[in-house]
C-alpha cells in the first residue's frame, strides 16, 4: 500500500536512510531546544545522584554491564548509540528467540519476559532505567518528547507511513508513554499517537505531556 521513500547509503558502520519527508517544524523550535537543553541537565544531576546505588544493585543483582548500549534511529533516519541502565541478564539478546511476542506489527513486547531481572522490573516500572538517556537529549540525538526510537531490525521494515514518525527527533516522553505506555501493543497505534503527535505539536504542547508523564511515572501507570 506504501512505498517506502527512501535510498539506503552507508557512513563508516552505520546504514542510513536518505528520506525525501521534511523534518516538522518543532525540530527548529527554539524553546524546544532550550527545554531540551535544561531539562537534561537536570535529569542528569539526578543521574549523578542515584547512579551509585543504581549501579550496585544492578551488579549484586545479575553480573554484568552496568549499561545496556544499543543502535537506535532518530531524525530522518540518523543512527545514534542510546544507553539505558541494563535491565535484563546479559545475555538477553542471545535469549530472545525463546520469548514470544505479545505485540502486533514491528515491535517486540513481552508482560512476563523472563529476562528481565527484579532490579530490572523496579527500574522499568519508575523509568530509572532510562536516565543515562538525558545524555542522548543534551546532544541532540533526542529530545524530551518525542517519538520511541526504533531499532535497525525495525526501520528496514518501515513503510512511507511509518516513516513519517521519524520526521521529529526521538524522545524521553510522548503520546505513546503517556496514553497507554506498556499497555499499547499495536505498532500502527502507536504510529498513530506519533503523527497525532506531529499534528497538534505546539511549544506548550510538550510542557504538557510533561506534566502527564510525572503523572504516569507516580501512578505506574501502564508499567511493565
Amino acid at each position: 500500500m506504501y512505498n517506502t521513500p527512501i535510498k539506503n547509503v552507508f557512513q563508516g558502520t552505520y546504514q542510513v536512510w536518505e528520506l525525501e519527508f521534511s523534518p516538522h517544524s518543532s525540530v527548529h523550535s527554539k524553546f524546544k531546544r532550550i527545554l531540551d537543553i535544561v531539562g537534561s541537565l537536570v535529569g542528569l544531576l539526578i543521574l549523578a545522584i542515584v547512579f551509585v546505588p543504581i549501579a550496585i544493585a544492578i551488579k549484586i543483582d545479575n553480573p554484568g554491564p552496568i549499561f545496556f548500549t544499543q543502535e537506535r534511529y532518530g531524525l530522518q533516519g540518523t543512527p545514534f548509540r542510546l544507553r539505558k541502565f541494563r535491565s535484563m541478564v546479559s545475555n538477553a539478546e542471545k535469549l530472545k528467540s525463546l520469548v514470544s511476542n505479545e505485540a502486533n506489527g514491528l515491535i517486540f513486547k513481552n508482560t512476563n519476559d523472563f529476562r528481565v531481572t527484579r532490579v530490572g522490573r523496579w527500574l522499568r516500572s519508575t523509568s530509572l532505567d532510562e536516565l543515562p538517556q538525558f545524555w542522548n537529549v543534551l546532544i541532540g540525538d533526542m529530545s524530551l518528547v518525542g517519538t520511541r526510537p526504533p531499532t535497525h531490525d525495525e526501520v528496514i521494515k518501515y513503510t512511507s507511513r511509518h516513516w513519517q514518525r521519524l520526521n521529529v527527533k526521538p524522545g524521553l516522553t510522548g503520546e505513546w508513554q503517556v496514553n497507554g505506555r506498556s499497555q499499547v501493543k499495536d505498532f500502527e497505534q502507536i504510529v498513530d499517537l506519533d503523527l497525532r503527535y506531529q499534528k497538534n505539536w505546539h511549544p506548550l504542547y510538550d510542557l504538557m505531556l510533561i506534566a502527564k508523564t510525572f503523572s504516569v511515572i507516580f501512578g505506574r501507570i501502564g508499567a511493565c
